[in-house]
Parts: structure tokens; sequence; C-alpha cells
């Protein structure tokens, strides 16, 4: 069954800024990491991930440096100071918002 888009997007940089805050990547490797960690379900494509991580690092929580490996020279992000508190405030917000849910859902009048 595919999620919808929405639940995804709004989810997007709080999953992209927990991948950084374990170690550096380069594009494909979030991509991958994101697929195999979901069991498929979080399909990045290339399109939607550039311009988010753009748009992270224009705001201060991310840095990116490149890096030659095996003769290609990558691009490589990392997550900023700014981008761990963020993670933080967005892990936080995710747990009340889960248990919210989940509070919804298993009520029985």
């Amino acid at each position: 069954m595919a999620l919808d888009k929405s639940l995804i997007s709004g989810s997007m940089t709080m999953l992209l800024l927990k991948l950084l805050s374990e170690k550096d990547m380069y594009g494909y490797e979030m991509i991958e990491t994101l697929r195999n960690r979901s069991q498929n379900v979080f399909e990045l494509k290339a399109g939607t991930l550039y311009p988010l991580l753009h748009s992270l690092e224009g705001k201060g929580l991310l840095s990116s440096f490149e890096k030659e490996v095996l003769g290609k020279t990558r691009k490589y992000y990392t997550i900023t100071k700014e981008g761990r508190k963020l993670l933080t405030k967005k892990e936080a917000e995710w747990e009340q918002y889960k248990q919210a849910v989940s509070h919804v859902l298993a009520f029985q009048p």
C-alpha cells in the first residue's frame, strides 16, 4: 500500500537530519539508506532530495563538502549544530504526534 505523499513530505526533514546525525552522507547514499531502513516505503527521487538538501543547507541546518572516493568526487552533507537542535525538536514533536494519533485510534467508546 502506498503512503499518502503528504505524510512522507512532512517528515522528510526530520528523517534526513536523523541520517546525517549518524554520519556524513552523499545523496544517493541517503536515498538508499532511507529505502532500506523503511523496507522500501521511502522511495525518494533525486529530484526531490536535492532541492530539500539545498534548502536545509540554505537555512544553516546542513553544510556540504566534496570528497574524492575511488576516483569520483562526491558531495557529502553534514548536519550542523543548528540542524541537531532542530532534529531534537522534530523528534519531540513526532513523539507527541505519534502518541496522540495512537490514543485516537485506540479509543473504544
